[in-house]
Order: structure tokens, then C-alpha cells, then sequence
């Protein structure tokens, strides 16, 4: 079993994040997450820095840990050969080190670049357009293709990847899990009730990709917020209050998320997360992701006042503990 740390794009401007990735490695972590966002969920304590670019700096200021994007969503202001370019030069550049971990997006992210942001069948149908795309195009193949949605004439990558890269799909419920199941390389899923996330996620997931004889590959992620009480905690979370605020799918603009967050009740905000005090409540929330899902990676995504002081305890007090539960 592998564990990944999450950098969180809406949290910290990119240069902070470069030095929490290699404080992650150096913490020993297997895998350094970056989060994707052209827009953070609120305006006033955050960050949103291109993840792409980050990537690269990374890569070369690391040497072991796998590298991925949780999640890049390659359906609107990416065009998904552009995606298969991006990971194909960020797999060359980290030695074979890339994860594509995909989603089908948010409207904060688009609707500020001037395209709509249809419901889930539409984003659907894009999405099995843009993994054949990638795939065929990490395959070497020069491309020509007509869909619904997008084209590419004569498309390759002459800078492919040195080796395979999956492409993981975010999903949270059982009709996206089965497509991930059918046409991606994996699955992606945040947790909250594990028993559920089994039931609902990874049964419908496993059961598609055994029938389509794919490899399976599972990626647990739960948000957990490190603090000693709640005025603590709320400023461990104030960039991602947001995340919680109503309309959150369908709103552009991140000053309108953080005034809709302000006017909810902290408890209720604080309420939808996992709030810890100390390296036994971050065992205590993470064990489950690693005994009762079944998850061949797991995402530690934490929300603190000192991010760099919670990588260092989590490597010396938390990933061992985890590591012995999986064992």
C-alpha cells in the first residue's frame, strides 16, 4: 500500500507547495498529490497556482516519491491531447514517475474561461471521448479522430511517456465508478462513511473493470483537519471553507463562495470534516481507508496551521502506524 500527501493548489501558492513536496518525500511518503484549480473556493486566503508547472518543478527536486494530479479535468479549457502532452512530459521529466488522475471538473474552474458547464451525462460523453483520446495517444499512435466533442488531426506525442501512465478517475457514487471501471485505469474516491464508499464505490468499480479485464487500481482520499478545537480549526480550513458553501458546482466566482461560507454556521462547516487533534485522531480517521476499503492508495489530505510540522509528524508518528495496519 502506498500514501500519498496532497498539495493543495487552493491552499498555498505553488512555490510553498514545491517545499512540502520534498518535505513529504524526505518524510517518507510514496506518492505528492497536486490539486488542479484555475479558481481556489474562496477569495481571501487563498491560492490557485497552475499545477502543471509545479509538477515539473517537482520532479526535479524529488527522486522517488510517484507524482500525480488529484484531480485535472481534461474536458473543457484543456483539450484532452493537451492533457496526454502535459503528463507525457511531466512522466519524462520525474523518470517515469507520473499518475493522471482525472475528473469531469467543477464550474469554477471553466465558467471563468468562457465555457458552460453542462450536467453529468454531458460531462460524461466528453469524458469517454477525452480518455480514448489520451490513451491512444500515450499508446503512440498518430491520431486522427472525429467525436461528438473533440478532434485531433494526425495528433502524436513526440515526446511520449517513458513508461505507462495510468489515468485514474475521480468518482463518488456507483454510476461514475463503473465508467471508471470501463474506460479508465483506475478510480479515485474521497471517503467519508467507508462502508458506504464500498457498497456504492468500489463494488460497482471492481465489478466493471474485472468484466472490461482492466487492471484495478484504487486511490482513497478523506480530508481531515489537524487542530486543537474549533476557532483552531477554522483557520486551519479558511481557504477551503468554501468547498462546503452552497451552489458550489455551479458558481464562478470564489468571492461568492466565501460570502455563502461566512453566512453558514461554523459549526456546520467544521461539522463536515474529520477535525483531530493529534497524530492518534489522524490513525484513527485514516486506518479505515486502509482496512476496510481496500485501497491500494491513500490520499493523507490535511488541513493544519503548520502544514510542514504535520508532514514531519505524520512520516515519524502516522505512516508507520498505517503501514503496520496494512500489513
Amino acid at each position: 500500500m502506498k500514501f500519498a500527501w496532497l498539495c493543495s493548489h487552493e491552499e498555498y501558492q505553488p512555490e510553498a507547495l514545491v517545499d512540502q513536496a520534498i518535505a513529504a518525500e524526505q518524510a517518507g511518503f510514496d506518492m505528492v498529490l497536486g490539486s488542479d484549480h484555475f479558481h481556489p473556493w474562496v477569495d481571501d486566503t487563498s491560492a490557485a497556482g497552475f499545477v502543471w508547472s509545479w509538477l515539473g518543478a517537482v520532479a526535479a527536486q524529488t527522486e522517488r516519491v510517484q507524482l500525480g494530479t488529484a484531480v485535472t479535468c481534461p474536458l473543457f479549457h484543456y483539450h484532452p491531447a493537451l492533457v496526454a502532452q502535459m503528463a507525457a512530459t511531466t512522466d519524462r521529466l520525474s523518470n517515469g514517475r507520473l499518475i493522471l488522475g482525472v475528473g469531469t471538473g467543477e464550474a469554477i474552474n471553466e465558467r471563468p474561461l468562457g465555457w458552460s458547464f453542462p450536467g453529468y451525462k454531458g460531462r460524461q460523453e466528453r469524458m469517454q471521448e477525452a480518455l480514448e483520446i489520451i490513451h491512444r495517444l500515450f499508446a503512440g499512435e498518430k491520431l486522427t479522430f472525429e467525436g461528438k466533442h473533440y478532434q485531433t488531426d494526425s495528433a502524436k506525442l513526440y515526446s511520449p511517456p517513458v513508461g505507462e501512465v495510468p489515468a485514474m478517475m475521480a468518482a463518488g457514487g456507483p454510476k461514475s465508478a463503473t465508467f471508471a471501471g470501463e474506460y479508465a485505469d483506475g478510480l479515485i474516491t474521497s471517503v467519508k462513511d467507508p462502508s458506504d464508499t464500498v457498497e456504492k464505490v468500489i463494488q460497482p468499480y471492481r465489478a466493471a473493470a474485472a468484466a472490461h479485464g482492466h487492471t484495478q487500481r484504487v486511490l482513497a482520499t478523506r480530508w481531515t483537519v489537524l487542530a486543537d478545537g474549533p476557532d483552531e480549526a477554522w483557520r486551519a480550513l479558511s481557504a477551503m471553507r468554501g468547498l462546503r458553501a452552497p451552489g458550489r458546482l455551479e458558481t464562478a466566482d470564489p468571492a461568492e463562495l466565501r460570502y455563502r461560507a461566512d453566512e453558514m454556521d461554523r459549526s456546520e462547516v467544521l461539522g463536515s470534516y474529520t477535525v483531530v487533534p493529534d497524530a492518534a485522531g489522524l490513525i484513527d480517521a485514516y486506518r479505515p481507508l486502509v482496512t476496510e476499503v481496500g485501497a491500494d492508495m491513500v490520499s493523507i489530505q490535511v488541513m493544519s496551521n503548520d502544514p510542514m510540522a504535520a508532514i514531519d509528524m505524520i512520516g515519524k508518528e502516522v505512516l508507520p502506524a498505517l503501514r503496520s495496519a496494512a500489513d
